[in-house]
């Protein structure tokens, strides 16, 4: 198969758009949500995790937090492929060494460059949690819109579904729980700011009021980089889809047409009580354009029947190409 130069250019583009959203995880976690003495799930929360339990020889040294990430996403990776097979791309294979390698660069950055910016601020280490979540779901939801994945708990994901059918957001929940939850109950020397913004270390014991706001950092940030993700994926390409039943649907369609300046289709109904034969109007539509459409359509027939129901993306013509996928 001839590979063009456009191929090429294109998966130069997503590779480096990649290594871009393995940054913003890294730089969020390690410039915003650490210094506020945050914490997180997934790999990136158990290494944080392990790594703070270490001895300082250690967890400064061999075991940093990016080396224990792409140790933790290796061990995943064989258990994986020893339980359901080799089913990961390679670009997954790529963010996981990316997010290692950039965990690393980013911890060579002085640790207070994000906390001169937000010390003194009235509740500035909440700041910090949620700006450093809102950076790790941009780098997690760019690499998504390219195809790869952070590895950690998709991998879990995948061992637990070859056993026993669970969604993807349940496994979240557990692990994210699990490792929060352990955070409490553990003692843990962190490298956080204090009010006066500088770095030093905490002692953190079980179930102290520390561990415990970290905890709830931790929920924060887990809420936030869900939002994030599905904002930044599907946020510019939101669109609703309006379904009409109406008596006279052909003048309903028509009406849209004209002026709403929107195509509309029919589809074949029949209501359940009269047993009558009759068409549904359906129209997509952007968010902004909804509310425009129901005044129409309620100024052509008040008692028209209407659902409105939110689509994650439309393409095609009038709405987004398909070559942008």
């Amino acid at each position: 198969m001839k590979i063009s130069s456009r191929d090429i250019l294109v998966g130069v583009k997503e590779y480096l758009l990649m290594t871009f959203g393995m940054f913003c995880y890294a730089f969020g976690w390690q410039m915003c949500v650490l210094p506020a003495g945050g914490m997180g799930g997934g790999a990136a929360g158990l290494a944080t995790l392990i790594n703070a339990i270490l001895p300082a020889s250690l967890s400064g040294g061999l075991l940093t937090i990016g080396n224990l990430i792409f140790i933790i996403n290796c061990i995943l990776l064989v258990l994986g492929v020893m339980i359901v097979g080799w089913k990961f791309g390679i670009k997954t294979l790529y963010c996981i060494l990316m997010m290692s390698v950039m965990f690393n660069l980013v911890s060579l950055l002085p640790p207070d460059t994000v906390v001169n910016v937000f010390k003194g601020v009235d509740a500035w280490r909440i700041l910090m949690v949620v700006l450093g979540a809102a950076s790790c779901g941009l780098g997690i939801a760019v690499s998504f819109m390219q195809g790869g994945s952070t590895g950690g708990t998709d991998i879990v994901a995948m061992i637990i579904n070859k056993f026993r059918t669970v969604s993807y957001g349940k496994v979240l929940l557990m692990t994210d729980c699990g490792i929060l939850i352990s955070s409490v109950l553990l003692t843990t020397t962190v490298s956080m700011a204090n009010d006066a913004g500088v770095i030093d270390l905490h002692v953190i014991s079980p179930l102290a009021p520390e561990a415990f706001a970290r905890m709830v950092y931790g929920f924060i940030m887990i809420a936030v980089i869900g939002y994030t993700v599905d904002f930044v994926q599907s946020g510019n390409q939101q669109s609703n889809q309006i379904m009409i039943f109406c008596k006279d649907y052909e003048a309903m369609a028509e009406m849209i047409k004209v002026k709403a300046n929107r195509g509309a289709t029919l589809i074949d109904a029949m209501g359940s009580y009269s047993m009558t034969p009759s068409k549904a109007v359906m129209v997509v539509c952007r968010k902004r354009d909804t509310s425009m459409i129901l005044k129409l359509v309620r100024e052509q027939d008040p008692n028209a029947f209407l659902t409105v129901g939110s689509v994650m993306g439309v393409y095609g013509q009038g709405f987004d190409a398909l070559n942008k996928l």
